[in-house]
């Protein structure tokens, strides 16, 4: 990866500390670690603990143990996206001053409903890249008297609310293409901007539709929180999973209509279970510490992977 003449380059491992480490997280960790050696840059530790309802303390714990016993090190101190809160609410109060977010009161089930009455009719329905159905709601066309009224309305009586970016209007405001660097592999089997130029990938945020960037059960999204943290961290370069290689689309445009730098990004292969799937947290995969307490080392684990 190329470093930068004035300063070192800055790569980040960002777990969330909601369950045990697994084979997928040491991948990029090592990867991370190993960038940031070779190219003589810095190394920092996120932990995107925004999810206050899955993530404890014990998991935390269990990520440093996890870490150490591969022999990786960070720098100090570690940043915990629950201590900045206020970082991602000023980000999101711009968007706000111009326009481009706006209340969405439908809830999960409303929107199911929503797209299975069309689909039951014969209908289709827009889906993100990971299979979610596009948010339907009308908000996005009341004006800006009646989101107000909604808002003091929902706040007066604990009515549950998120902010949603407004894509179409977002996309709209940005007044050249869309692209970033990449230095890793597109996800297998797909066709992704073939009519780029090697290394640069054409950024189609449109494909998400209108994300959430707030919701009441956390002050921030993962899109918002992230874009604003590898800026404030001076982030570089963005080393993670091909999971989240059309995501970044999305942190693109954020980055622009933010006037945030944009990093060099590498999205790294995926490690597959028996089943085929990638490892899972929520479906409890073989966790770093329970290969560790089989008598597994660190050692074989990088041979593995690497």
């Amino acid at each position: 990866m190329p470093n930068s003449p004035l300063k070192p380059p800055v790569y980040r491992f960002a777990p969330s500390p909601n369950g045990a480490l697994h084979l997928g997280h040491a991948l990029s960790a090592l990867l991370n670690a190993d960038f940031a050696s070779a190219a003589g840059g810095r190394l920092l530790l996120r932990l995107e603990d925004i999810d206050r309802a899955r993530c404890r303390p014990e998991f935390e714990q269990a990520i440093f143990t996890d870490l150490a016993w591969l022999g990786l090190t960070f720098e100090e101190p570690v940043r915990r996206q629950s201590e900045h809160f206020s970082d991602y609410e000023a980000a999101l109060d711009r968007l706000k001053a111009r326009g481009l977010v706006y209340p969405a009161f439908l809830t999960r089930g409303e929107i199911r409903a929503h797209v299975a009455a069309i689909e039951a009719g014969g209908g289709t329905w827009p889906r993100d890249p990971d299979g979610a159905p596009l948010y339907p709601g009308p908000e996005r066309t009341w004006d800006a008297r009646q989101k107000e009224e909604a808002v003091a309305a929902a706040d007066a009586t604990g009515r549950p609310y998120a902010w949603r970016l407004d894509m179409g209007k977002a996309c709209g405001t940005v007044d050249r293409p869309l692209t970033w660097r990449e230095t890793g592999a597109r996800p297998q089997g797909g066709t992704d901007n073939p009519e780029s130029a090697a290394g640069a990938i054409t950024a189609r945020p449109e494909a998400w539709g209108d994300v959430i960037l707030s919701r009441p059960d956390a002050p921030s999204s993962y899109h918002l929180s992230v874009t604003v943290d590898d800026a404030l961290q001076g982030v570089t370069h963005v080393v993670r999973g091909q999971d989240l290689f059309h995501a970044t689309a999305v942190h693109r445009l954020l980055q622009t209509l933010l006037d945030l730098p944009e990093p060099l990004y590498h999205h790294h292969r995926l490690i597959l279970g028996p089943d085929g799937r990638k490892l899972s947290k929520s479906r409890r995969d073989t966790g770093l510490g329970a290969l560790r307490e089989s008598g597994l080392s660190a050692a074989h684990v990088r041979a593995l992977l690497l």
